[in-house]
């Protein structure tokens, strides 16, 4: 069961946009890629930091917690990184892909803070978590992408050591958040956050290994998240 899954969410990526490609002509390209489409996710993406971010400033107000501090810094980077991104080379117009980025990237603004505390030191997972973000953040710069997309093939720095090191900060930021803020709504989210967060790793790597050079990267770096597990 667990190989079917992986074979269908890693099977190639055929709809994606190039500016050669006859899907560039097409209307859903065209519309996935107009400011209108752009305006909208960005919006979308504001309005949900802003109720993510105020709810933890309250709750910062009530009890000076770092880690409340660090996951809103985490997600902020998060938005400001999607509004500098550069126009992407190609990009999917798989609905699937789609489903997968915008709940990989808007669900995780509704954790919200809470009082019940099962680990207290996972509060250092939350420190870890954010410092790899922003090395990958970093390393990614302009290319940071939420559908899968190519902007430009980075390999090195944090990408040397596994292939989606922002996606590995995000499991420990928010494993450890969930540790210290504990709640159903909480577990919830996360329990709905995962799949959402594999299935872009396997459908992303459909999608750029397309490029004979993220193909070579793959055989180079093996892991995915974790070295030497996954």
């Amino acid at each position: 069961m667990q190989s079917r899954l992986r074979a269908a969410l890693s099977c190639p990526v055929n709809h994606h946009l190039t500016a050669s490609s006859p899907m560039a002509d097409s209307s859903l390209a065209r519309l996935l890629r107009s400011p209108f489409v752009n305006a909208l996710s960005s919006a979308l993406l504001a309005a949900l930091w802003i109720m993510f971010a105020y709810a933890h400033y309250l709750s910062f107000m009530r009890h000076p917690e770092p880690s409340v501090i660090l996951l809103v810094v985490s997600e902020t980077l998060t938005a400001l990184f999607y509004v500098i991104r550069r126009p992407p080379q190609t990009i999917s117009v798989n609905p699937l892909d789609w489903l997968l980025a915008a709940g990989g990237t808007f669900i995780p603004l509704c954790f919200r803070p809470g009082d019940n505390v099962l680990f207290a030191p996972a509060s250092y997972l939350l420190v870890v978590g954010v410092l790899i973000q922003i090395l990958g953040l970093v390393s990614l710069n302009r290319s940071f992408a939420i559908v899968a997309a190519k902007r430009a093939i980075k390999t090195d720095y944090m990408y040397q050591v596994v292939r989606h090191p922002i996606y590995a900060s995000y499991l420990i930021s928010y494993t450890g958040y969930l540790l210290v803020n504990a709640s159903w709504l909480n577990a919830a989210i996360f329990a709905a956050w995962l799949p959402c967060m594999l299935g872009r790793i396997f459908r992303e790597e459909a999608h750029l290994s397309q490029d004979p050079a993220y193909g070579s990267y793959m055989q180079r770096v093996r892991y995915r998240l974790i070295p030497g597990l996954f």
